[in-house]
C-alpha cells in the first residue's frame, strides 16, 4: 500500500483531480500526466529524508492522487528514459512506505494495547478493504479457513495478517517473513497483547529466497507488493516460490495496474510461469493494489 494518501493534498492535486476522464483518454492528456510524475519525482529525489513529515506528506499525497484518477495508460510502453524513471520512483516510494510504517509502529507499541489502535495508522482502512476484497476472491476460490498462511514482507506493522487472522481467517496460523529483523521485533510487540493472536501468528527474520522446504507447508502465501522491486527481482521470488510451494498450493501476489504502476511493481500472468491463473482483480476506487491469485498445479 502506497503511503500518504490520508494528508491535506497540493492545490495543483485538486485542479488535477477535477479533470474528466475523456481527457486523460487523450495523447495529450498522457503527456500531462507524465510530465506532472516526473515533476514529483524529481521534487521527491531531491529531498534529504523520506520521514514522514509535511512536506514529504504533501509530494506523496499528489503523487497517489495523479496515479489513482481514471487512465487507460500502459506504463510498461513508456520510453527507457521514462522507465528508469519509474523504477527510481517505485523505490522511493517503498522506502518512504517502510518509514510511515516504521513510525505508527513504533508510536501504538508505546500505547496500551497497540491492537485497540491500529485505525491511527492513516491507510488503515484502505488495508481493511484491501485484505476483504483478497478474502472474497480467496473464498471463490475455495480458500476459506486455511490451516497455515505465509506473508512474505509483512513490515513492522503486519496489518494485512493481523486483520485476515482476526475478522476472516479466525483459526489460520500466519507465518510473517521480514528480512529485518528491527521490523519483527515491532510486529511481535503489536500482537503480543493478544494471546491468542499471538499464539497463531509467527514473526521470521529472513530472506524468503533462503526459505525452501518449509514453504511446503503453506496452504497459501501471500507476496507483498514490494518484495521484488524491479521485475527481474519479482521474477525470481514468483520462481523460487513456484520450485518449493507444494502442489495445489495457493500463492495471492499484489501488482499494479495502469498509472499505480509508477507506484508499485507491476506482475503480469507470464511472470507467473508454471502457475494456474485463477483471478485478477484491479481496483478502481482508493485501494491501489491489484490482486492476482494463482494456484501450483498438482503433479
Amino acid at each position: 500500500m502506497c503511503p500518504y494518501d490520508h494528508t491535506n493534498t497540493l492545490k495543483d492535486t485538486q485542479s488535477m483531480a477535477s479533470l474528466h476522464q475523456p481527457i486523460f483518454e487523450s495523447h495529450m492528456a498522457f503527456d500531462v500526466l507524465i510530465a506532472n510524475v516526473a515533476k514529483i519525482h524529481a521534487s521527491i529525489s531531491k529531498l534529504e529524508s523520506l520521514r514522514p513529515s509535511k512536506h514529504v506528506n504533501s509530494l506523496f499525497t499528489h503523487l497517489v492522487k495523479l496515479c489513482t484518477l481514471p487512465s487507460s495508460i500502459n506504463v510498461q510502453n513508456l520510453p527507457p528514459d521514462m522507465q528508469r524513471m519509474r523504477q527510481s520512483l517505485i523505490g522511493l516510494c517503498g522506502r518512504a512506505e517502510g518509514l510511515l510504517e516504521l513510525e505508527f509502529a513504533t508510536l501504538i507499541t508505546k500505547i496500551p494495547q497497540p491492537l485497540d489502535h491500529l485505525n491511527l495508522f492513516p491507510y488503515y482502512s484502505n488495508y481493511i478493504k484491501l485484505a476483504g476484497l483478497e478474502y472474497q476472491i480467496l473464498s471463490e476460490n475455495g480458500v476459506v479457513q486455511p490451516k497455515r498462511v505465509a506473508f512474505v514482507g509483512s513490515g513492522p506493522m503486519p496489518l494485512t495478517s493481523i486483520i485476515m487472522a482476526i475478522h476472516h481467517m479466525k483459526t489460520t496460523c500466519f507465518d510473517n517473513y521480514d528480512i529485518d529483523e528491527s521490523a519483527n521485533n515491532l510486529a511481535r510487540r503489536i500482537v503480543a497483547t493478544d494471546d491468542e493472536l499471538a499464539k497463531r501468528m509467527e514473526f521470521k527474520t529472513s530472506d524468503v529466497m533462503d526459505v525452501k522446504e518449509e514453504l511446503r507447508t503453506f496452504d497459501c502465501i501471500f507476496l507483498a507488493a514490494l518484495v521484488g522491486m524491479s521485475k527481474e527481482e519479482k521474477v525470481k521470488v514468483v520462481a523460487h516460490l513456484r520450485n518449493y510451494m507444494k502442489g495445489g498450493g495457493i500463492l495471492l501476489v499484489r501488482s499494479a495496474n495502469g498509472a499505480r504502476g509508477f507506484l508499485y511493481p507491476i506482475v503480469e500472468e507470464d511472470d507467473l510461469h508454471g502457475f494456474e491463473i485463477l483471478s485478477i482483480f484491479h481496483p478502481t476506487n482508493e485501494v491501489i493494489n491489484s490482486v492476482v491469485l494463482a494456484r501450483k498445479p498438482i503433479v
